[in-house]
């Protein structure tokens, strides 16, 4: 299984935000910046983050965004399962499959589906975020924009 390109974006985004607080918020743009990634697509992933209710973003001059809680109250696997929006890995229904009812396939795959996401629920961003990953993001943070290009 690979995970999307949004999925991957959104777990950027939460593991950047770990960082400490610091004076000036983090924005869409410089996360864009940091990750050399389309604004237009951090923007649809942080809307939908936001409405999941990981993100506190604010409006306007000074406004920014921030993880809505710890970073140890994010497991891994109900992210990505949200993220990912799979529910299952095979349709058998559309286009309609003639080994419906007798195929063991699907129910493998849907058992391997559900094994690979507890794996990652055992885990947080807080454990995604440990030495060494805490420290390059801190230097992402430190970055002046044009050391970037």
């Amino acid at each position: 299984m690979q995970l999307t390109h949004f999925t991957d974006l959104g777990l950027r985004v939460l593991m950047y935000l770990t960082d400490e607080p610091r004076a000036t918020p983090v924005t869409i743009g410089e996360i864009a910046e940091r990750f050399a990634v389309s604004r237009n697509h951090l923007v649809k992933v942080v809307h939908f983050m936001s409405q999941q209710g990981w993100l506190v973003t604010t409006r306007g001059k000074g406004g920014g965004l921030a993880l809505a809680r710890a970073a140890n109250l994010y497991p891994l696997g109900q992210v990505i399962r949200q993220l990912e929006g799979v529910t299952e890995l095979i349709d058998c229904a559309e286009p309609p499959c003639q080994l419906r009812g007798s195929c063991q396939l699907k129910g493998m795959l849907d058992e391997a589906l559900q094994a690979f996401f507890s794996a990652l629920d055992r885990y947080t961003l807080a454990d995604a975020v440990r030495t060494p990953t805490s420290q390059a993001i801190a230097i992402l943070h430190r970055m002046s924009p044009r050391a970037l290009s």
